[in-house]
This record gives C-alpha cells, sequence and structure tokens, in this order.
C-alpha cells in the first residue's frame, strides 16, 4: 500500500536517479544521507541489532524503510525496528554478502538495492581525505568549478549545523607552482575537522563531476589570512545551532564512530 500523501527526498531522488549517471550519485547520496528504518527479528540488544533476512531472487536482502509510517504500512502490525543513519546502516550491511529491499510496495521509491552497491556505497563514504601540508602563495575568486559541485557543498554544508561559522571557497596559487581550490571553514573547533573535511569530499564524489582535488583547510576569523580569504571567496554560510541538543539515549548506529553490531 503506498501512502500517497507521503513524498520524500529519497522519493525525488529515486525518480530522477535514470536520467542521468550524476542524479544516480545524487540519489546514493540522498540515501546515506537519509535516516532509515530497519525491521527487526527482535528489539536491539544494547548495540547489537538482528534484522529481518528475506530471500529475493535468491539472494539475502533486509528491508529498510524512509519513514516510519512506511515500515507500518508494511508490516500492518506492531514490529521491532531500529532507525540508523543511511551511512550507519550500509557501514554495516558492508562485506555481509546482504542487500537492502528500499520501502517494498508501500512507497514510489520501492528498489532493491543488491549487495554489491551495498559495499561500493559503503567504502565510498569510508574514503577518507588525507592531511597534507602546502603553503599558499595567491588567492582568488573561485572560477572553473561546475555548478554540480558548488550545489553539492550547499547540500552538505547545510548538514554541517554548528560546526563552523562559515566556509570560503577560493582558487589558488601554490608555492611549487601548482593551482587549485581551498575549502577553508572559519572558526572550526578541532573536534569538527575531520567532520568537515570528510564533508567536502563528499562533495566531491557525489558531485558526478571530475573536478579534480579540491584542498581544506581550516582558519580563524582572527587570522590574517581569513581576511585575505573572504575578500575573493564564495562563502558558504553554515546553519546556527539554536539551542543545545538536550542529552538522549543514542539508538544504535546514531554514533558514527561506534556503529552497531549485526547479529
Amino acid at each position: 500500500m503506498i501512502l500517497p500523501e507521503m513524498t520524500t527526498d529519497l522519493d525525488r531522488a529515486h525518480a530522477a536517479m535514470d536520467q542521468s549517471d550524476t542524479l544516480r550519485l545524487r540519489f546514493y547520496e540522498q540515501l546515506a544521507d537519509t535516516d532509515l528504518f530497519i525491521l527487526l527479528d527482535a528489539d536491539p540488544v544494547g548495540d547489537t541489532v538482528t534484522p529481518q533476512v528475506f530471500q529475493i531472487d535468491g539472494a539475502p536482502h533486509v528491508l529498510v524503510f524512509d519513514a516510519e509510517e512506511r515500515l507500518s504500512a508494511f508490516t500492518g502490525r506492531a514490529a521491532p525496528y531500529a532507525g540508523l543513519p543511511g551511512r550507519a546502516l550500509v557501514q554495516m550491511m558492508a562485506g555481509q554478502g546482504i542487500g537492502l529491499a528500499l520501502n517494498p510496495t508501500v512507497a514510489p521509491s520501492d528498489m532493491v538495492i543488491p549487495a554489491d552497491a551495498v559495499d561500493w556505497l559503503a567504502t565510498t563514504l569510508d574514503h577518507a581525505p588525507e592531511p597534507a601540508e602546502a603553503r599558499l602563495t595567491g588567492v582568488h575568486r573561485p572560477t572553473g568549478l561546475p555548478e554540480a559541485v558548488l550545489e553539492a557543498l550547499d547540500r552538505k554544508l547545510t548538514r554541517a549545523a554548528g560546526l563552523a561559522d562559515h566556509a570560503l571557497l577560493v582558487a589558488a596559487d601554490y608555492a611549487d607552482g601548482g593551482r587549485g581550490h581551498v575549502l577553508a571553514f572559519v572558526d572550526a573547533p578541532d573536534t569538527a575537522h575531520g567532520a568537515l573535511a570528510h564533508a567536502a569530499g563528499e562533495a566531491l564524489t557525489f558531485s558526478g563531476i571530475d573536478a579534480g582535488v579540491m584542498d581544506v583547510m581550516f582558519v580563524s576569523s582572527a587570522d590574517p589570512i581569513a581576511l585575505r580569504l573572504g575578500r575573493v571567496g564564495l562563502r558558504f554560510d553554515l546553519p546556527v545551532l539554536s539551542r543545545p541538543t538536550p542529552a538522549v539515549p543514542m539508538a544504535p548506529g546514531s554514533d558514527p564512530s561506534a556503529p552497531p553490531k549485526l547479529r
């Protein structure tokens, strides 16, 4: 039973995914960024979950939904489930030889994602930027980056609320004679550097454009270079956290550094 009154971001990404390779990548990016609900055999025990496994076309799959209402519509009864960020789910399933059945029978985004696609997405998300040192000799207004890259950056940075004040994208000259682009995050705490660098890397990966390498740097608004970057850079304002998030028990998969255990 499809719920006609509900249309999600994942539905829209799914509807467009066959139009181009770029939009297919956009669907998988949206899948990773969506909170998903996985049907379980039993209630979670600590950080261990036991998904129900179904055979589809002779291969094992688990059932996942992008809304609790859709899971309820499918089961028609109370059933145990766990809510996980999409990226945590595919990282949990990677290497298990198990695919995902997304929104079966209850949404226009009903589709089967085979195990090799799950493994590919997990590997793509696991790719981490490598630290390096380089000296800038000049910064300029950014030119030549495809619109798809700018849109991907905007999507990723709107999800990075509170991790920095803003980011500045500039074209840069390097001391070794090279040229490229640099994304500078302003007033980001040390604890956020890894997440922000990863988000910038994912923006390039899922833009579908071979845009070369984009370096990331972190500066304080009090640094003289921040003023130089601000004069020429394309600015991305990150959302502000309006109030502290109250402490609540964490569901399995909520902390990407401690993924749930599959049983």
